[in-house]
């Protein structure tokens, strides 16, 4: 009862994944507006409200990361104090108009492409936990477990699904 009563008791963070396929590698003409768009959205979610951490690397974005070993797909993975931010961010600032222009740059996706899930406060996921959530979903649709905007889950009710 003591480990069930310290788990309620930590706090939780929203973590977010999403992955898109390119329709040509980052250096094509093709592909300039978004590349030369990432270190603005990239800079506009780390100074929003909510925002924790983002991966990426040296080069200060994450489009080298590889994702279920195809170079096509690139992930933004991020974590953030609670879903409303994040949807704050996602629709209601200039990553808007770039989110609108995705088609430009993306194939569309078949299989579900992003998953929001809790961790505990100051964890950082990795591609492993990314793709395990995708993985979830894409099997399972919305659960506490994995969810999107359009159903949403509470820390606890995640909590008490991974109980079960």
């Amino acid at each position: 009862m003591k480990f069930f009563l310290l788990v309620y008791e930590m706090n939780y963070s929203l973590a977010q994944v999403n992955i898109a396929k390119i329709i040509a590698p980052l250096d094509n003409p093709l592909m300039a507006d978004f590349v030369d768009n990432l270190d603005r959205i990239n800079a506009l979610a780390e100074a929003s409200d909510g925002f924790i951490w983002r991966l990426k690397e040296d080069a200060n974005n994450a489009t080298s990361i590889t994702i279920y070993n195809d170079d096509f797909l690139i992930v933004n993975m991020s974590v953030w104090k609670d879903i409303d931010r994040l949807f704050t961010f996602t629709y209601q600032t200039a990553h808007l108009e770039i989110f609108k222009r995705r088609r430009e740059w993306f194939e569309k996706m078949k299989d579900m492409h992003m998953a929001l899930w809790y961790v505990a406060e100051d964890s950082k996921p990795n591609i492993a936990d990314a793709q395990e959530r995708l993985n979830y979903i894409r099997v399972n649709g919305d659960t506490p477990f994995a969810f999107t905007f359009k159903k949403r889950f509470s820390a606890t009710e995640a909590l008490t699904y991974l109980k079960l």
